[in-house]
């Protein structure tokens, strides 16, 4: 059995996890670059792929010149990338991990990028390092109003935080009740309220066609000039080039982004020159604790599956 391990930028899925079991029934490649245009030639001989959230897609076209893979060992249980009516076509087994604590990380990261964007902690570092000392005003956060699009287990959690900062905090979403809100602690509020009334804009929601391209030109007219936007869960949900121009004419303060339309984001692309801006590379989840759960996980499904029992099945139909 060949088996690949997709995506693994720092090289971390080895070490992540003990593969000893695997390795005496199988032989395991790592990819650490996308391989894009090449992925049908690269991955024809292998039987099992283990795949790193949603880093590589996994369309019809795809699976289909992939003639000897039985198993797709996905890290995480979301999975909109794989064609499940393809993969159940071509006899393939998808699997996922469970319980990896993503959410915390997560969390964390969004209030990294609040407080880098907040108080300018990258263009400070980078006027130490040159020589240079204060040439910024930062914003402080107490007294200032948090608004959070998106109030599950995620945006629940960066609320509480924003409170204990003492901030004032507004949350909405195309199905967010009032009564969520309370039992959440927080304000609810309309879309353009929101957005005009909120000096941090933190988006945590689910990606789908429902959600695409859900803050646009308008939204992003209605914010105030000092206003940071965050995004950490997709980069489809902001109208990318509605965030460049507004982030050219200083119509934001702020875009603190981990997420982008294209992923890895390519080295010419504007937004990495764009001012007002702290840029991360889609780390949210990137974390010990997670990728431990992640590829120990994966070793289980992989194991099971050899066993001809298959583990913790993703399967979306039966959600239905």
């Amino acid at each position: 059995m060949r088996i690949a391990i997709l995506d693994d930028y720092q090289n971390a899925a080895l070490a992540a996890a003990d593969w000893a079991k695997v390795k005496e029934r199988a032989t395991v490649e790592v990819f650490s670059q996308p391989l894009g245009a090449r992925a049908a030639e690269v991955l024809k001989p292998f039987d099992a792929i283990v795949a790193m959230r949603e880093r590589q897609r996994f369309p019809r076209e795809l699976l289909v010149q992939l003639p000897n893979l039985k198993l797709i060992a996905q890290t995480g249980m979301g999975a909109a990338h794989i064609d499940f009516a393809a993969a159940k076509e071509c006899g393939i087994v998808v699997s996922g991990t469970k319980g990896d604590g993503s959410m915390s990380a997560e969390v964390e990261l969004a209030w990294a990028l609040i407080l880098a964007a907040a108080r300018q902690i990258a263009a400070a570092d980078r006027s130490v390092r040159e020589g240079g000392w204060q040439n910024s005003v930062g914003l402080r956060l107490a007294g200032k109003t948090l608004g959070v699009i998106g109030l599950g287990n995620i945006g629940g959690a960066v609320a509480r935080i924003g409170q204990a900062f003492g901030m004032k905090t507004l949350a909405w979403s195309t199905n967010l009740t009032e009564e969520r809100c309370r039992e959440a602690g927080v304000a609810y509020a309309d879309k353009a309220t929101l957005l005009s009334e909120c000096d941090v804009v933190s988006i945590h929601l689910k990606f789908s066609d429902r959600s695409r391209g859900l803050i646009g030109a308008a939204d992003l007219a209605r914010m105030k000039k000092t206003a940071i936007l965050v995004n950490t869960s997709r980069g489809p949900i902001v109208d990318q080039a509605a965030l460049l121009a507004a982030l050219h004419a200083g119509s934001i303060g702020c875009a603190a982004l981990d997420v982008y339309e294209v992923e890895p984001l390519p080295a010419d692309h504007p937004m990495r020159t764009a001012p007002r801006t702290v840029l991360t590379p889609h780390i949210g989840f990137v974390a010990d604790d997670n990728y431990a759960s992640f590829y120990g996980q994966s070793v289980e499904n992989i194991l099971a599956f050899m066993d001809g029992k298959p583990l913790r099945i993703i399967d979306p139909a039966a959600r239905h």
